[in-house]
């Protein structure tokens, strides 16, 4: 797949079928009703945007659950800051009050500054972002995460609290502590 065959691209797509839809329903179940994404549709949404990218290397299981992660992510924030803009008028459409998209403006900028803050810690500490992905995202447990990093699993839930403690402050404006 590395070296660019599309069939062996297709064919790790579908071996990877089943876990990548636990994962698409896992993100959307996290959201709400306020996210209207179909599990299907973000699945095969990840998936061409996944295949689309040039250079894109996955060694492991673990680095391409974390990007398909990462992929999927992304969509939700997209789709959560665009049905936001349309909200204040970008997408202007005469309804009745019947019909009114329900009010989740918080759930979606929390979302967006989520996002945000993983983008910080991923350019900081790209290890400590991708196990957020693992773990948060994928819903790998700290033992599956420690089998396929090769470490104890006491390692990963320091570096868990670490990533954790990061975020944390990143999101309430602090300084991260180093």
């Amino acid at each position: 797949m590395n070296s660019g065959d599309r069939l062996a691209h297709q064919r790790l797509f579908e071996a990877l079928y089943a876990d990548l839809h636990r994962l698409a329903r896992r993100e959307l179940g996290r959201r709400g009703a306020g996210v209207s994404l179909g599990i299907t549709t973000l699945l095969h949404e990840a998936y061409l945007d996944i295949s689309q990218r040039e250079g894109a290397s996955f060694p492991d299981r673990a680095r391409f659950m974390a990007y398909a992660a990462k992929a999927m992510r992304s969509l939700i924030i997209d789709y959560a800051r665009s049905r936001q803009a349309q909200k204040r008028g970008g997408g202007f459409e005469i309804t009745s009050l019947d019909a009114a998209i329900p009010s989740h403006a918080a759930d979606e900028q929390e979302l967006s500054q989520l996002g945000g803050a993983l983008d910080e810690l991923a350019d900081a500490e790209p290890a400590l972002a991708q196990l957020v992905d693992l773990k948060f995202f994928c819903g790998f447990s700290f033992k599956e995460i420690a089998a396929m990093r090769g470490v104890s699993e006491r390692t990963v839930r320091r570096d868990w609290e670490v990533a954790r403690i990061y975020l944390h402050h990143t999101l309430q404006d602090e300084p991260p502590v180093t």
